[in-house]
């Protein structure tokens, strides 16, 4: 990974409404439509991992720098963060499988990983004990998200 793969900061929040109008007025962010719905990830449990499936609803800005604004889901790793609020730091990466063993061996622990119908990685979250929480995502996504962040639509 590399700073110039850094495409936003996200925000994990009980309220998405408020904190974008509240992002709105302060700094003239304008946002895109919700994307999202269940997704199955894959999540550490004990010695093993196991699929679950979660509502996962979230906004990108249009304006940069982009921020994520994610609707918070009780009892996962999507829980409003304390202090800052900020939940995680989004990079784009050629290979989610090898960069996600990279982060492993720096001791960035797995949270959550977002699997293709192949069971291919597209995205995984990583956490090391002083943060900050680190998502990783399939640069293969970027053309969709881009289209998205021209349009605020997720499909044309």
């Amino acid at each position: 990974m590399k700073a110039a793969d850094q495409y936003h900061i996200a925000i994990v929040t009980d309220d998405p409404e408020a904190k974008m109008l509240e992002l709105s007025e302060l700094f003239g962010y304008e946002w895109g439509e919700m994307m999202g719905g269940p997704t199955t990830v894959t999540v550490p449990s004990g010695d093993t991992t196991v699929d679950t499936t979660v509502e996962l609803k979230a906004w990108y800005s249009l304006s940069e720098p982009r921020m994520e604004i994610v609707q918070s889901v009780p009892g996962s790793v999507w829980t409003p963060t304390e202090g800052s609020g900020i939940h995680h730091l989004g990079y784009w990466v050629d290979d989610v499988s090898a960069e996600s063993a990279e982060l492993t061996r720096r001791g960035y622990a797995v949270e959550a990983v977002g699997n293709w119908p192949d069971g291919t990685a597209y995205w995984a979250y990583h956490c090391s004990p002083s943060g900050p929480r680190i998502e990783i995502v399939s640069r293969n996504l970027k053309p969709v998200l881009d289209r998205y962040f021209e349009t605020g639509k997720l499909s044309s």
